[in-house]
């Protein structure tokens, strides 16, 4: 392993039904990958851009490493923002991937408080 490289979960995100209806434009099995910093989509599938607006901060979190004790880890399963919709979300992580540090950015790795 090379000094400047950390892993990144790939994540498959996944339109659920709920017991309420749906009432925006999901359809149940719609799904988006998330393959380092590209979201994926199938060509057939659209997705609106609300929920996505609503996804998007999670989605970084989701692909890291967390704490056995994080929330961010246990619920992976999010409501569609327009209240009226019964739409969810489901995250799940599909796989790890390696990347490089230096092939990333060009900023020095972070070596603490260096402000």
């Amino acid at each position: 392993m090379k000094h400047d490289e950390f892993t990144l979960y790939d994540l498959k995100v996944e339109v659920i039904a709920s017991d309420k209806p749906m009432v925006c434009s999901h359809k149940e099995g719609d799904y988006f990958l998330v393959i380092g910093e590209n979201l994926v989509f199938p060509q057939t599938t659209s997705f609106s851009m609300y929920s996505l607006a609503a996804l998007l901060p999670l989605l970084p979190a989701k692909q890291r490493e967390l704490h056995e004790n994080d929330w961010m880890l246990s619920d992976s399963v999010i409501a569609c923002p327009d209240p009226n919709c019964g739409a969810r979300f489901k995250i799940t992580r599909i796989g790890k991937r390696t990347f490089s540090h230096a092939d990333c950015t060009v900023e020095d790795i972070y070596k603490g408080n260096e402000d």
